[in-house]
């Protein structure tokens, strides 16, 4: 008899399992997304004329500010074309005062009936189509001028240069390249997200912080602004499914730059989530399961789908119901059919267990 009672004893430890109940709760996910980072400002500085490199003017990398002189293109045969344009201007404006005086001197004369009014016609054609000469002159020299003033390239806006490809001495084409500038104050983040995500990131944008999102750069710290959705396309994908998000962040220290490379979370609230253990879980064939312990303390095998995927933790889309308990720890000594006894814990404690790992 006495030893009978010990075989009961060790059978009854060898049965005894952590057991925990399945909890439901409102929480966040983050959700992460591979962007692409531009600036807010990021434009080509190219030449408008052709001629030599004279001087330049910034480093690369150097901060400039909006019309400061960057580069000078050699003048000196745009400044003869402006001279020589001054001088027609003036040979055109001269012919139109002549023009004029003779139309005064044949209205006289036909006055009286010296010349014919034919005269008077031809002396207004005259000065109508020297008028047309000296507009076009002057046209003309304001052209050249606009020439000359682009031998020098100025900043249009603030921002910092990039690289400079050619050097002093240089034979500029009209259009070429000179450099690039950017204005890094603020720059934005493009990412895209599935259809799906959209839908409910659209049914739930008037939340306070929904559109709230963190920008993790490539070295994997947290910029320190957090960033705001503000526009979305209007169009989707039709061969990847997913629509385009922009996001702005602010960069006062000038850290990002344009071009860069990162990540976007964004934070996604999930009501009345239904979380389990990973560990209470066994994969079988691509399939995840759990055991479920009936209320005879009987081991019953369930599958589950699941909805994320959390630290520690999963949040299960459908296969069990908050209340339903299951095996957390020794699954792998467990089997269909087989009678427990369970040992009760807590699933608030297995939770600020595992959020402290």
């Amino acid at each position: 008899a006495s030893c009978n009672s010990d075989k009961n004893i060790n059978k009854n430890e060898s049965n005894s399992f952590p057991v925990t109940t399945v909890i439901s709760v409102d929480t966040s996910i983050h959700t992460e997304y591979v962007t692409e980072i531009q600036a807010e400002q990021n434009v080509e500085i190219r030449a408008r004329v052709t001629g030599y490199l004279e001087k330049i003017y910034v480093d690369e990398g150097a901060h400039v500010k909006e019309n400061q002189l960057l580069f000078a293109i050699n003048n000196r045969e745009y400044s003869e074309e402006v001279s020589k344009a001054k001088a027609q201007y003036k040979s055109a404006a001269a012919e139109v005062e002549v023009a004029e005086i003779e139309l005064s001197n044949t209205k006289k004369l036909a006055e009286k009936n010296i010349v014919s009014d034919t005269e008077v016609l031809l002396a207004k054609n005259k000065l109508e189509s020297l008028k047309a000469k000296k507009e076009e002159a002057f046209a003309h020299q304001s052209y050249v001028q606009i020439k000359l003033s682009n031998t020098e390239v100025r900043a249009p806006f603030s921002g910092i240069i990039n690289r400079v490809p050619h050097k002093i001495g240089s034979l500029i084409e009209e259009g070429t390249l000179l450099t690039t500038i950017s204005e890094n104050d603020e720059v934005f983040a493009y990412f895209d997200v599935s259809e799906k995500e959209y839908l409910s990131y659209a049914k739930n944008k008037d939340s306070a912080d929904v559109s709230i999102v963190t920008l993790i750069l490539a070295d994997g710290s947290e910029h320190s602004q957090k960033g705001k959705i503000e526009t979305i396309d209007g169009v989707i994908d039709h061969n990847t499914g997913n629509i385009a998000f922009r996001a702005r962040f602010k960069n006062h220290n000038k850290i990002i730059k344009h071009g860069a490379s990162g990540k976007i979370q964004l934070k996604k609230k999930i009501k009345n989530a239904v979380l389990i253990p990973q560990k209470a879980t066994f994969e079988i064939q691509d399939k995840l399961y759990v055991y479920v312990v009936n209320e005879n303390n009987i081991v019953e095998t369930r599958n589950i789908k699941i909805l994320y995927r959390l630290p520690h933790l999963f949040i299960v889309e459908s296969g069990i119901k908050p209340g339903e308990k299951i095996i957390y720890e020794g699954i792998q000594l467990v089997k269909e059919g087989m009678k427990i006894v369970p040992e009760q814990i807590e699933m608030k404690k297995i939770t600020k267990k595992l959020a402290a790992k």
